[in-house]
């Protein structure tokens, strides 16, 4: 953690500044929700759109995505949601790890 003075001199505040696992998982899920997103627009999909969903994403994105994959499909109308390599729209998540996403409406 970080020691962060009190105005006044009045003590210290502990701040804890690790991130869990939880939390990184959680950030990259949302990520990875948000080029799905960039991707279903570049598609010219309409909102309602349910779609099949492929991720080509690395073992940490697909071990993340996996364990929030609920989130995933309801925030991204998938059907489906498959993990394999596709060359489809390509985006960014987390510290700049590539992810390729495929989305075919169903």
């Amino acid at each position: 953690g970080v020691a962060a003075p009190l105005p006044g001199g009045s003590g210290l505040v502990v701040l804890d500044t690790d991130v869990t696992a939880e939390l990184a998982d959680e950030g990259l899920v949302r990520d990875l929700v948000r080029v799905v997103q960039q991707a279903r627009r570049d598609a010219d999909l309409d909102v309602a759109d349910r779609i099949a969903l492929v991720l080509g994403v690395s073992k940490e994105v697909e071990r993340a995505a996996r364990a929030h994959e609920e989130f995933v499909a309801s925030e991204t109308l998938a059907a489906t949601v498959s993990y394999e390599p596709t060359t489809g729209f390509e985006g960014t998540v987390g510290d700049g790890v590539t992810v390729n996403v495929l989305v075919a409406k169903i």
